[in-house]
Order: C-alpha cells, then sequence, then structure tokens
C-alpha cells in the first residue's frame, strides 16, 4: 500500500495521474487497492448505473490486405471461409436485429480491396432508410483511412460523404496498441497509432462521436499500456469526442503469434481486472464509460469487473465472428437467449 500512497492522494483529490503514476500500478500486485481506486472514481465520475446497449454486430468481410499477426479473422481472397456479404445479406441480418429489438448496427470488417467506396455507402444509405432510428456505428478508423487512401479523398471527405449516408458514431476498433515498435511487430500493415488517433479527431471536428479501444495481451509492455491510455486521454481534452474506452482481450488461438511460437496464452483474470481498473483511474473521467467486453473476458470477469473501474458490459452483440474466430467460447449469453441470428 504504502508504494501506492501519492496515488491514493492524488485519487482523492481528483488529481490526473501521470505516466509514472501508471507504471505503479501496472507493476504492483495489489489488485484490491487499486480496484478499489477505481470503483471509487467510477462511482463518483459515472455513479452506479451498468450500460448496454441491444445491439448487432455485423462483419462484412473478412478477405483483408493488413494481414495482422493477432488476428484469426482474414482470409485472402479466394482462401476457405473467405466471404464478403452483399448489401442485400447485410440488410437481412439488420431485419432480424431489428426483430430481436436492436437499437444499434455495430458495422466492421476488413481492408477488403475489390469492394468500391459506393459499397459502404449503400450500406449505411440502404440502412438508415428503412431503419432510421436504429444507430449506424460503422467502420473503425483503420477503414476510414484505407478508403481515403484508395479513392484519393480526404479523411474528412470520407467521413463526410458517411455521414450524410447514415453514419452515426465511429467504433473503436484498429487501436491495438499505439507504440510504434510494438505495432510494427503485431500489425506491420495497418496505420499508426498517430493516424489512427488522427482520424478520430477529424471524425471528432465533424460532431462524429467514438468509441476507443486497446488490445493488451500479447507482446505489449505495460508502458505500452500506459502510454496508450494517455495518449488517448489527451485527444479526448481536446475533442471530448470519445464515448467509451475498451481494453480488448487478446485471444491467440489461430493468430500468428501463437503459431510462431510468441505468445502461447492470453491474459489471466489479474490482467484483465487490473487493465480495466489502470484505465478508469488514468482517464479519471474524461471518458465516462469504460467498457468489459463480455464476450472477449466472459461472463464472470465482466460482472466483476464492474466493481473494478468498468460501468458497461457493451450490448447484446447477437453475432460476432472476429473474436470467435481466435478462440473465443461460442457458449454465452446472447445463446442462451436465443438471440443469435
Amino acid at each position: 500500500m504504502k508504494e501506492l500512497s501519492t496515488i491514493i492522494q492524488k485519487v482523492q483529490s481528483s488529481e490526473d495521474l501521470d505516466f509514472e503514476d501508471g507504471m505503479l500500478l501496472m507493476q504492483s500486485r495489489n489488485l484490491s487497492l487499486i480496484g478499489a481506486l477505481a470503483d471509487h472514481v467510477r462511482r463518483k465520475t459515472a455513479g452506479d448505473r451498468v450500460m448496454f446497449v441491444t445491439n448487432c454486430h455485423i462483419n462484412y468481410t473478412n478477405i483483408c490486405n493488413s494481414k495482422c499477426r493477432f488476428c484469426a479473422y482474414f482470409r485472402e481472397e479466394g482462401q476457405e471461409g473467405a466471404f464478403t456479404l452483399t448489401v442485400e445479406d447485410i440488410m437481412g441480418k439488420a431485419e432480424k436485429a431489428r426483430e430481436a429489438g436492436a437499437t444499434e448496427l455495430h458495422i466492421v470488417g476488413s481492408l477488403n480491396p475489390k469492394l468500391p467506396f459506393e459499397y459502404y455507402e449503400q450500406v449505411l444509405g440502404r440502412l438508415h432508410e428503412k431503419y432510421p432510428d436504429i444507430s449506424l456505428k460503422a467502420y473503425t478508423a483503420v477503414e476510414i483511412a484505407y478508403l481515403a487512401e484508395t479513392t484519393g479523398m480526404s479523411v474528412r471527405e470520407v467521413l463526410l460523404r458517411l455521414k450524410k449516408a447514415g453514419l452515426t458514431s465511429l467504433p473503436g476498433g484498429g487501436g491495438e496498441i499505439f507504440n510504434e515498435e510494438t505495432r510494427k511487430k503485431v500489425c506491420p500493415n495497418k496505420i499508426s497509432g498517430e493516424r489512427w488517433l488522427d482520424v478520430m479527431g477529424n471524425a471528432h471536428s465533424l460532431e462524429i462521436k467514438s468509441n476507443a479501444t486497446m488490445l493488451y495481451g500479447h507482446i505489449e509492455t505495460d508502458a505500452d499500456i500506459v502510454d496508450h491510455i494517455l495518449r488517448i486521454r489527451e485527444l479526448q481534452k481536446k475533442t471530448r469526442g470519445f464515448q467509451a474506452f475498451i481494453p480488448l482481450r487478446f485471444h491467440p488461438d489461430n493468430t500468428g503469434l501463437q503459431k510462431d511460437g510468441i505468445v502461447r496464452f492470453g491474459p489471466t483474470g489479474f490482467d484483465d481486472l487490473k487493465t480495466i481498473a489502470v484505465s478508469r483511474l488514468l482517464l479519471n473521467g474524461y471518458i465516462n464509460n469504460i467498457k468489459t467486453y463480455w464476450v472477449m473476458v466472459g461472463e464472470k470477469i465482466a460482472q466483476i469487473a464492474l466493481h473494478y473501474g468498468a460501468n458497461d458490459i457493451d450490448g447484446t452483440v447477437m453475432e460476432e465472428r472476429i473474436t470467435h474466430a481466435a478462440g473465443a467460447p461460442r457458449l454465452n449469453i446472447c445463446q442462451k437467449r436465443g438471440l443469435f441470428i
């Protein structure tokens, strides 16, 4: 407890924690104390309400140029299991989601070189026209940057056209880990962390809200985690555009990192709870909603995490392909309730 005494004082006075404080938290084994501090900040900044949404994930393609080493989802064109949904396929999934009570569609895919920009516009346009009251959270910052690169438009122009078509907000995917050295080892073909932040800043300037994510439990260091969270905090201070922060648990099965013997196992429950708690403490109310993504951490850890700084469990999800491709268990809340499409 003594090594965290300065941090306790800062938390009690609502003072922002710095990088050194974050490192002390990451290196401490006193999870109970860290969790209690995070729970204190959660109560003070977000209150006692647990947030969730009735939503459906629609993954429209898994054909991808990026080929990240932590990803078990992507496929090459023509490879077994490769797919791309038509606009009509997406509309069919949306209809079933609507019937199940969904109020949000979470639409993400891959960097498929054969999909024209008009496909992305049409997906949003058709959905918005038929379901004007459903929130369309679509296309990560990585997808937005890819569309700008392949069309010759600026990121701002891409975002404006998609917003006109019906885009409500951006999901937080693609953040992974910002440290460039680490990022090059796990996703060398993906945009840089700086580029990701730039896309999000552009979206926020256009009044397009977004989430933010961080992938942990692979080859990142404690310093990488602290740096990542603080860089998100700095952008949030400028734009106030992030709605939620979501630490994403790495699942190693079927990934390049596991196949190459670099990562054998994913993070432990201890790691999950500490990452949630440290996120809450470092963000210190600048982002009120800290999600414990139950699809990745499991139902039990998600429940415990609500006492370690989390106040949001994401949503019903209904259908999810990306995490399950990397070994996440199929039995979950949605299946028990018959919500899977």
